[in-house]
């Protein structure tokens, strides 16, 4: 059965980690790097999660930054929970390099110059995914 949410009918992107309430996916986004950590349930404001779980979420927004600060060295990292388009909690986690196609402005906004030369190596999602667990934990099933 389809509810219509992107975020409840499908994974978001290419699972990296996932626990019982919240999972962290590659976006298929053009920014090398691209994350969004997921909320499982359908979930559409912060504010609807008790402490508890408002503290987990951040945990893990915090980790998959840190992971990709460490992996990529990017310029600056950006950070977004806009969801307006797809209602369903979720944050973008987002490496930025000086030469990417829209720097400084947001990925949202307008382009800058032609695509970047950043592409990822060939083992970072198995890496990335590998960072994420000794952060977080075994990720679940």
């Amino acid at each position: 059965m389809t509810t219509g949410c992107v975020f409840c009918d499908g994974e978001g992107g290419q699972r990296l980690w996932r626990d019982a309430r919240c999972r962290v996916v590659l976006a298929d986004e053009p920014f090398p790097g691209f994350c969004r950590v997921i909320w499982n349930a359908h979930v559409r404001e912060m504010t609807d999660l008790p402490a508890p779980s408002r503290t987990h979420l951040m945990h893990v927004v915090y980790a998959v930054e840190s992971a990709l600060r460490a992996r990529l060295t990017p310029t600056k990292m950006n950070l977004a929970s806009l969801g307006n388009q797809t209602p369903h909690l979720h944050w973008h986690v987002i490496p930025r390099f000086a030469d990417d196609t829209h720097f400084p402005q947001p990925v949202w906004g307008p382009r800058q110059r032609e695509a970047s030369p950043h592409a990822l190596p060939e083992d970072f999602v198995a890496s990335l995914a590998g960072d994420l667990a000794a952060m977080l934990g075994p990720p679940a099933a």
